[in-house]
């Protein structure tokens, strides 16, 4: 089955020195949305994260961020920042001791998903003022899931990170760019 296209101008972001074309996905209800990939893409993903370096909130001790493209983002920031790093998963693992597990409602893709953060990891945000790390945020309902992950670790969530803001959501987010909602 063919995935359905979008003919037009292509959408760019630009991001200090470093611009993409960034191509138009179908996404559940929302329509065509701006895809932003930062895995693979390095050039992209420092540009992005030494930006966000001077938005990370003062006082903050740890990232908390969800495997897949805000990945390379947070390591990026772990690495210019200084401040370490936990990624929950979107699968439990064999290895996992004592998982905390949390429910995404699947708002912005349409589809619901569970957060798997190892007992280890949530143990290293126990006490810490932790910083939610997202490549978008739309919805909100994934930054929601993992600062409940943060407060059941122990930890605070001192703020929410996001290279890309795109629709409406209530949280609290710095971000660097806003993306149209659908194109």
């Amino acid at each position: 089955m063919s995935q359905p296209t979008r003919s037009g101008p292509p959408f760019e972001i630009t991001i200090g020195s470093v611009t993409r074309p960034l191509r138009l996905v179908p996404v559940g209800q929302m329509g065509f949305v701006p895809l932003i990939e930062f895995l693979g893409d390095s050039e992209l993903t420092r540009a992005a994260a030494q930006a966000l370096l001077p938005l990370i909130p003062e006082g903050s001790e740890a990232l908390l961020t969800v495997v897949t493209n805000a990945l390379p983002l947070a390591h990026e920031l772990s690495d210019l920042s200084g401040l370490p790093y936990e990624v929950a998963r979107k699968k439990r693992r064999t290895y996992m001791q004592a998982p905390l597990i949390q429910e995404v409602p699947g708002l912005t893709l349409g589809v619901s998903e569970t957060l798997w953060l190892d007992g280890p990891h949530a143990a290293r945000l126990s006490g810490k003022k932790v910083v939610i790390v997202q490549d978008v945020i739309a919805s909100g309902t994934t930054a929601a899931a993992l600062a409940r992950l943060v407060e059941r670790s122990g930890g605070t969530v001192h703020g929410y990170l996001a290279a890309f803001k795109q629709g409406n959501s209530a949280l609290p987010v710095r971000y660097l760019q806003e993306l149209p909602g659908r194109v």
